[in-house]
Order: C-alpha cells, then sequence, then structure tokens
C-alpha cells in the first residue's frame, strides 16, 4: 500500500485563542478553519495542523468521536540554509529551546514546546530521507 504523505496532524488543546495566539500570531501558520468551543485548523506547508479541545471532538455525531490526552509530540520541517533562522525566531520570542540535537551527517533539530506542553520540533529537510 502507499500514500503520498501524511495531510493532518491532530492535537487537543484546552483553550483555543491561545493555541490560535501560538501557531498563527507566533509560528505564522495561516487559519484555515474554526468552529469556537471546538477547533481551530492551520496550514502548515502542504499539511493541515488540527487543533480540538478534546470533549468537543469526542461529543462529534457528524464525524466519528475522536479525543487525546497527555503530551503529543510532532516536528515541523525547514530547509537546512534556514534552520538557524527558525531557531532564533523561536527563541526571540521568549520561546525556551529544550534540547538541540545533532543526528549525524550534517542534520540537526531543535525542540520546544507549545503552551498545552505538546512537544514540538524543526527538523532540517532531508533527514529521514533515505
Amino acid at each position: 500500500m502507499q500514500f503520498l504523505g501524511i495531510k493532518e496532524t491532530c492535537l487537543y488543546v484546552q483553550d483555543l485563542a491561545r493555541t490560535k495566539n501560538f501557531y498563527h500570531n507566533c509560528l505564522g501558520f495561516e487559519v484555515i478553519g474554526e468552529v469556537p468551543g471546538r477547533h481551530v485548523f492551520f496550514r502548515v506547508g502542504t499539511s493541515v495542523l488540527l487543533c480540538f479541545i478534546a470533549a468537543a471532538s469526542q461529543q462529534s455525531k457528524l464525524l466519528p468521536p475522536h479525543f487525546g490526552q497527555g503530551n503529543l509530540h510532532l516536528a515541523f520541517e525547514t530547509t537546512m540554509q534556514d534552520y538557524a533562522a527558525r531557531k532564533a525566531e523561536i527563541s526571540a520570542m521568549g520561546i525556551s529551546i529544550e534540547l538541540e540535537y545533532d543526528w549525524g551527517r550534517g542534520f540537526y533539530s531543535f525542540y520546544f514546546r507549545d503552551p498545552d506542553g505538546h512537544l514540538l520540533e524543526v527538523v532540517m529537510r532531508g533527514m529521514w530521507e533515505a
């Protein structure tokens, strides 16, 4: 079975206004959908980041219910040339970088948290290519 990629990634959050501020105003992701009290969706390159209030999506009648809890992890990709700039921009916003990791072969990534404690990572394009 062959797929083109992962189109959507979902996080469950506590406060949609805080989430929107972080992902739209801080990280610059375009808001592409929003339902007060339920969700806010963002475009990230060719992918979509879905941020739901877990209790609201768990009660869904239109689509299959889903929910989750705990600190999740996802990574955003940038070019090798832009990596240092992304790291500097995150730091300049007062967002703490927890760790930078050397994956070898010239590839690095760094980790930070969103307001709900989800672990976010910025990776260099090509890191996982064969």
